[in-house]
């Protein structure tokens, strides 16, 4: 195996791009913090069943190992949010309800997509426990696109998405091929009255026109209704869109849920809805800053100032408090270290490096 080889879909951040994850992350965790969402950190790896237990989720996307010590199968997180929920409805079960979460690390995913190639993904997000109403999916979405403003992202688009639609119009009855129908945008495999589904989708106004149109029965007055207040709670610049048979990625969500974009990155930059943990209603989201590294965000000016040997301290702490970031020379051969910042201390004040 060739020495430094990474597996597929890992690999390192170098800076500037490292510096501008911590940054992202302190955006995102600084603006959820302002609203009442306060951090916990969870494990890397812990045993699969309560991994997968909190929102009865799936074990297929878990990288598993044999625990040594227990003999039990141990997971790597491939999720953050069920972890959210283990210690919501345990560690946290007395805390007066809602409680409000927030959380950021990495998190591991067996297999890669088309779609997204990555692997190890950093995961940043906040939970809302205790109730899922309008309020708190409003409070959630508003602070969700509030952060991803914060870290840097503009030109946001909210994709609005109803995972339980069907569970909802034909509550009790077998509806798996025709979930399978609408997963495939697959008109000719969908009975003529849930056609209509599938062109509800788009532009928010238009689709939810539709929508309304469709629900002669008024089975979904309470739902849209709710929708259209969630949205009217939005900022103005936000684009937003509508498509209510998407599930892929929102199986454990239930009358919301939610996805984030924006033109200048790539593929979806965070997600997130209504959900149960076990019986007691949640909401959040999660947001993926490798995209945000990725296009470039928060990148910063990098502000490196040499300082040649002999440099007193007190000088080179003025410095720091001036928000430079210095470099000392650790021999009076400084040509390596002068080569990597962008200024240099001469005659006690910074110059270009030329």
């Amino acid at each position: 195996m060739t020495t430094g080889l990474l597996p597929t879909g890992f690999r390192d951040r170098l800076p500037p791009e490292a510096d501008a994850s911590a940054r992202l992350v302190r955006a995102v965790l600084d603006t959820v913090a302002l609203h009442g969402y306060e951090r916990v950190q969870t494990p890397l790896a812990e045993f699969e069943t309560s991994l997968t237990g909190a929102l009865g989720t799936s074990s297929r996307d878990l990288l598993r190992f044999v625990d040594p010590v227990s003999g039990e199968t141990m997971a790597v997180r491939s999720d953050i949010t069920g972890q959210i929920g283990r210690i919501a409805t345990t560690r946290m079960g007395h805390h007066p309800r809602p409680v409000r979460l927030s959380y950021g690390g990495p998190v591991v995913k067996l297999r890669a997509t088309q779609l997204r190639p990555e692997r190890e993904m950093m995961q940043v997000g906040a939970e809302l426990i205790g109730t899922d109403s309008v309020a708190a999916a409003t409070e959630v979405v508003a602070v969700a696109i509030e952060a991803l403003k914060a870290a840097g992202v503009r030109e946001i688009t909210l994709d609005l998405t109803m995972p339980d639609l069907i569970d909802t119009l034909l509550p009790g009855t077998d509806s798996t091929g025709l979930k399978a129908s609408l997963d495939a945008k697959d008109a000719a495999g969908v009975p003529p009255e849930f056609a209509a589904l599938i062109s509800a989708a788009g532009p928010y106004a238009d689709a939810m026109a539709r929508l309304r149109d469709f629900d002669t029965k008024g089975l979904l007055t309470a739902r849209l209704d709710a929708f259209d207040a969630v949205v009217a709670g939005l900022p103005a610049d936000v684009r937003v869109t509508l498509d209510p048979t998407e599930r892929h990625g929102f199986e454990y969500q239930s009358w919301l849920g939610f996805s984030l974009f924006s033109p200048h990155t790539s593929g979806e930059i965070g997600r997130g809805g209504s959900y149960r943990i076990g019986n007691e209603p949640a909401v959040g989201f999660s947001a993926y800053i490798d995209p945000l590294i990725d296009a470039g965000l928060s990148r910063g000016e990098r502000r490196r100032l040499f300082l040649p040997l002999g440099t007193l301290p007190q000088k080179a702490a003025a410095l720091r408090a001036e928000g430079w970031v210095t470099v000392a020379a650790l021999t009076d051969d400084d040509s390596a270290d002068a080569q990597i910042c962008t200024h240099i201390l001469s005659n006690g004040r910074p110059e270009p490096v030329a």
